[in-house]
């Protein structure tokens, strides 16, 4: 997670509007609206969700992976470790 304050007020903001996405998909449901509609909200939720899933995946990186401790690793370690974390989040 981004060690810094104001990066962190970033992502909360980011999740509260995911939130407010997420409550007007539930009021859209319970009051019939159209299934277009509906979807188009729920895209917008999952593009919100993607964009927050890949900005922690980058401080991931940089703070946890690519870390002084980790330098003296050999290339192909640090790659196997990347790929491994892309691949069980991006599923």
């Amino acid at each position: 997670m981004s060690h810094l304050a104001s990066e962190k007020q970033k992502l909360v903001a980011r999740i509260k509007r995911i939130k407010g996405q997420v409550n007007t998909i539930e009021n859209s449901l319970t009051s019939g609206d159209d299934c277009a509609d509906i979807l188009m909200l729920l895209a917008n939720v999952r593009g919100g969700i993607n964009s927050l899933m890949g900005e922690v995946l980058e401080d991931h990186i940089r703070l946890h992976l690519l870390t002084p401790e980790r330098k003296g690793e050999p290339p192909q370690e640090l790659a196997e470790d990347l790929i491994d974390l892309v691949r069980s989040y991006l599923k």
